[in-house]
């Protein structure tokens, strides 16, 4: 089988935003307790950050990360997490139903934030909370100092503003499972006058207003379309999330859903323009897809937990070969969208669906996911310019698309005068992959790497699964061939002039 990918360095989708590779925690299992923070654990510092973890986080570049959450923070008093630690209270976590002991809040948070070299997402609770508990928020975080709110932050240790620029309003307001579930028309006058009130406070802030919860919700289409017509103006992203399985065990049809994942996208852009043009708006709302990965190993485990434990084992997926490609191909289509979709967080980061597991005791401490490889290669290389792809190749029939036996795209990083293509192979026989370029030269090859030769079932706990050299590139007429081993994510980076 034959695919060839031709770009022209002079045909761009967009600058891509290093936001793109963001990613989320939430206080859901062990992602905060016995993740992040552990002060017990050997490799804690003083703050009770696990030192394995945040070596971990720093591999990944992550640049934004969304929290608290999630389902969690429509049942978040903020204030319960600020202020002397003896002195805060053990709550109810409602979403997960598990106990909530406040250890770990806004000021642990943004200090793990500096040591793993990230920004925030800071979302706020639109479910029994709202406007006024925002608009406090954000002065707690955001102003100098002279106000109650702004000089409790100060009493609490943190002299300076937190300056948080990125803020979701809300979390999956759609879904009847949310606390607070409230109808598009409600939800998009509430987040019109939430965003007045933060944006008061602070007026160069970043608002996320929640999109719809997945692409099958049935309010899906109308949810968009509502609330931008009420918000339109006051927000400056809409959120997408989404979520893919394979309980029928089909390899194919899973590694199609990247193309349920294009259309998805695709989809809330053409809604969101229409929206535009009937307000007669010179504004452009671009997307944050803050939630996307494959979940659905553990939903049988977690239907046995017992309630109200204290950080316990939920949603830690162990992922197999099978998630790492599709999680390669859904970071393809991304990039393919950089014009549009800014802000991306891979959900999660540490224990829950996440690339990175962790140990309580014994070794290893610390484990990466099959997730992990594509995921590192994206946030690392993933930089720069995306270039418009052309790709020619076979498809095959899934049961509601038409899907490309490979993805592929290029980007050029111009700071370190290199192109980078991303390659999933979907076929089950070797590819003869070709990129042809114009408006450049390809000079020479400085590394390329596959992730290939394993079960589609096999996970990574025994840490034996790992990226390998991709032998055989040949660069020569501008051109690049290789072959591609059946069933493979692959990376090339080769030095470039324009």
């Amino acid at each position: 089988m034959e695919s060839t990918l031709t770009v022209d360095f002079k045909n761009q989708i967009s600058k891509i935003d290093p936001r793109l590779w963001g990613s989320f925690v939430e206080h859901l299992g062990r992602s905060v307790y016995e993740g992040i923070y552990q002060p017990k654990h050997i490799t804690a510092d003083k703050n009770g950050f696990r030192q394995d973890v945040v070596e971990a986080v720093k591999k990944l570049n992550v640049p934004l990360i969304r929290y608290p959450g999630g389902n969690f923070v429509s049942g978040y008093n903020w204030q319960d997490g600020v202020g002397p630690k003896n002195e805060r209270p053990v709550r109810l976590d409602l979403a997960w139903q598990s106990i909530e002991t406040n250890q770990f809040g806004l000021h642990e948070f943004m200090a793990w934030c500096h040591q793993v070299g990230a920004k925030p997402d800071m979302a706020v609770n639109l479910g029994t909370r709202g406007i006024d508990e925002a608009r406090n928020l954000v002065e707690y975080c955001n102003f100098p100092k002279g106000t109650y709110w702004s000089d409790l932050r100060r009493e609490n240790g943190a002299d300076q503003p937190f300056d948080i620029k990125v803020w979701s309003v809300g979390n999956e307001m759609d879904g009847e499972w949310q606390i607070g579930h409230q109808t598009a028309y409600e939800y998009g006058r509430l987040v019109h006058e939430t965003a007045k009130a933060m944006r008061l406070v602070d007026s160069s802030i970043e608002l996320v207003a929640c999109g719809s919860s997945n692409h099958q919700n049935e309010t899906y289409g109308d949810w968009e379309e509502t609330v931008l017509e009420n918000a339109y103006d006051d927000v400056d992203y809409l959120s997408l999330h989404q979520y893919y399985d394979n309980f029928e065990d089909d390899i194919w049809e899973f590694l199609g859903k990247s193309v349920d994942f294009d259309n998805f996208i695709s989809e809330v852009i053409a809604i969101s323009d229409a929206v535009k043009a009937r307000k007669h708006s010179q504004k452009q709302i671009n997307l944050a897809f803050d939630e996307w990965n494959v979940w659905y190993h553990s939903m049988k485990n977690d239907d046995k937990q017992e309630k109200w434990q204290h950080a316990p084992h939920l949603l830690e997926d162990h992922y197999d070969f099978e998630d790492a490609l599709l999680v390669g191909s859904l970071a393809i289509t991304l990039l393919k969208h950089a014009d549009r979709v800014k802000i991306g967080c891979l959900a999660q980061l540490v224990n829950v669906i996440a690339p990175i597991m962790t140990n309580t005791e014994g070794t290893p401490s610390i484990w990466y996911q099959t997730i992990f490889y594509p995921f590192m290669q994206v946030s690392n290389y993933g930089q720069g310019i995306a270039l418009t792809p052309k790709q020619t190749v076979a498809t095959y029939k899934a049961k509601d698309y038409e899907v490309p036996y490979t993805d592929s795209i290029a980007v050029y990083n111009p700071e370190k005068k290199e192109t980078v293509v991303f390659i999933v192979n979907k076929a089950s026989e070797t590819v003869d992959f070709k990129l042809a370029v114009s408006e450049a030269n390809l000079e020479e090859l400085i590394t390329a790497t596959q992730f290939s030769g394993y079960d589609r079932h096999q996970t990574n706990e025994d840490q034996s699964m790992s990226l390998q050299t991709l032998d055989g590139v040949l660069i020569k007429n501008n051109q690049v061939t290789v072959k591609l081993e059946p069933l493979s994510w692959n990376m090339i980076r080769i030095k470039t002039t324009i």
